[in-house]
């Protein structure tokens, strides 16, 4: 019974138990938190990679892939495929609307010719268009300034059909990040922004501009380039992804308009070797047209690895079922690569992954480091305890039970400091993007007033201590007062940095999902150190001599 009540009656009568609590809980805190930024920065790219290029990719650059739209109907059959949608992926010069003394600037660009309803269902990619009225559940968490709410910025059914329906002109549309006009806000909305005047305007809006001109450069399957082809689009829309990369390079035209500039549209076959009656090269037929990818996105219940073997099998049968002669005229592929999405990230989620395993090693590592504090504590303590520890032993205590006693301690430490830990980084994750937002800006008045003035009373007391002779409140009020001094200087000058670039890292926002198996792990791991830093000062005082210890001075 003795074993409890002297735990408690050490861990509320001193100081000391709560530097060990605190220090158990910023390792515990430190390591969740750096290791779920991690993963959540990993979770942000299998998501956003997923939903961007569907389940299973089947790609043939350059020259593509005739009767893909067979092809895609062929897949539809099987009850395993929710839905695909072609592609053309390839590389080209965008001629922007602005530049330098009346010039146009120049922006290398990634192209990608959709068809707007199958790439929807694939992809999801209604929902990453920007420019669209918000539904009456968003509209009013929107600031009364964004500029969503105006209908007049409503460019949805335009981007649907991918071209300007009041003009019929091909539409464009455009990654969010590519205009140097929209500026992002600190709660992630963008305004459209006169470069001038910083002020908000219509006229920067990129699909109110006279349009862009886009250049592609068509090859052929022997690696000639065929020319340069340019054409004029009209900005319909601009898409947000959330991956600063993709909206910084990206742009989505129509998949027939690339299929034009590409030469991937159907056109005349034609014989080597035979004319017709005028003279001209005999026309066998019609090529089909071409797309260079296709998007598959599997049916509830079947995972991608599943969907990847399905649809190898149905490309063979397909091959098969096109026929020999009408193949070879085509040039319909042999082989195609034929990939899950996380194969086809692989490049990026592999050195992520490998990324945030070496976090986590080289943070294990506190682990030691809380160890070690709570034995230096408790040693100390021991010391402190030696005449207590040799009246129990005098009265009949048993070694055990000294040895459960300050056990018990490093258990209720451990416990105690892994939840606060947790619950340390479970607020610091879930509002980590406000807190660098806030650092962002310049520091509040209020604040900096607020520092100052607990910076003189601090030196004030510094000033009485030392007047009255007491070193320890003057030390720790001296302290007290460089530190804050320093924290007012620093707010008074303090104009807002940026930590987390966007055009540096991979996501516009920080990762702010708490890793449960990192903090379970963690505060598991924090109990535990506490525990094995307790058991050789516990070990100590169990090996008392109480004869010895009741003549300690």
């Amino acid at each position: 019974m003795y074993a409890p009540l002297l735990a408690n009656r050490y861990l509320t009568s001193r100081v000391i138990p709560f530097i060990a609590v605190g220090a158990v809980s910023l390792c515990v805190a430190l390591v969740i938190i750096v290791v779920s930024v991690m993963s959540g920065f990993l979770n942000m790219v299998r998501e956003t990679g997923r939903s961007q290029i569907g389940d299973v990719v089947v790609t043939h650059d350059v020259v593509g892939i005739p009767f893909y739209e067979e092809f895609i109907a062929h897949l539809k059959r099987r009850p395993e495929v929710h839905s695909a949608s072609p592609v053309i992926e390839t590389f080209g010069l965008l001629q922007m609307p602005y530049g330098v003394a009346g010039g146009r600037r120049l922006e290398t660009v990634q192209v990608w010719g959709i068809d707007p309803v199958s790439f929807d269902e694939t992809t999801g990619y209604q929902r990453t268009l920007y420019w669209k009225t918000p539904s009456p559940e968003q509209m009013p968490a929107l600031h009364e300034e964004d500029p969503r709410r105006s209908p007049l910025f409503d460019g949805l059914a335009d981007a649907m059909s991918m071209q300007k329906l009041s003009t019929s002109e091909d539409g464009i549309v455009l990654g969010i990040e590519i205009s140097p006009f929209n500026q992002r806000q600190r709660d992630g909305s963008y305004r459209t922004e006169d470069p001038m005047t910083g002020e908000q305007s219509r006229a920067h809006w990129m699909p109110a501009t006279e349009g862009v001109t886009l250049t592609l450069v068509p090859v052929s399957d022997r690696g000639s380039m065929l020319g340069e082809r340019k054409s004029k689009f009209r900005v319909v829309n601009e898409f947000e992804s959330g991956v600063y990369q993709i909206d910084a390079q990206r742009v989505l035209i129509g998949l027939k308009a690339a299929q034009r500039l590409l030469l991937l549209d159907s056109a005349p076959i034609v014989s080597r070797t035979e004319v017709d009656a005028d003279g001209n090269p005999l026309v066998l037929g019609k090529s089909s047209p071409r797309a260079t990818t296709i998007l598959i996105k599997a049916s509830e219940g079947t995972t991608p690895r599943e969907l990847k073997e399905i649809v190898a099998e149905e490309y063979a049968k397909f091959g098969e079922a096109v026929g020999p002669n009408r193949a070879i005229a085509e040039r319909l592929p042999a082989f195609v690569d034929i990939r899950t999405w996380e194969e086809r990230l692989q490049d990026l989620i592999g050195p992520v992954e490998k990324e945030r395993e070496l976090m986590r090693t080289l943070f294990s590592i506190i682990y030691l480091v809380c160890a070690g504090l709570v034995l230096s504590i408790f040693w100390a303590i021991v010391a402190e305890k030696t005449r207590d520890i040799g009246i129990l032993r005098a009265i009949g205590a048993s070694r055990a039970g000294i040895l459960w006693i300050f056990l018990r301690y490093g258990l209720c430490i451990g416990v105690v400091g892994s939840a606060v830990g947790i619950g340390i980084a479970t607020l610091v994750v879930s509002r980590i993007n406000d807190i660098h937002a806030a650092l962002g800006v310049p520091a509040p008045m209020w604040l900096k007033i607020f520092t100052i003035i607990a910076a003189a009373f601090a030196v004030m007391t510094c000033a009485r201590s030392w007047w009255r002779n007491r070193a320890l409140a003057t030390v720790l009020s001296g302290f007290s007062a460089v530190g804050l001094i320093g924290i007012a200087v620093l707010l008074w000058f303090h104009q807002g940095f940026q930590i987390w670039d966007p055009s540096v890292y991979y996501f516009t926002k920080i990762p702010s999902d708490l890793d449960l198996f990192t903090a379970v792990t963690t505060a598991l791991g924090g109990v535990v150190f506490s525990v094995i830093g307790a058991a050789v000062p516990a070990a100590k005082a169990a090996d008392t001599d109480p004869v010895r210890s009741l003549r300690y001075e």
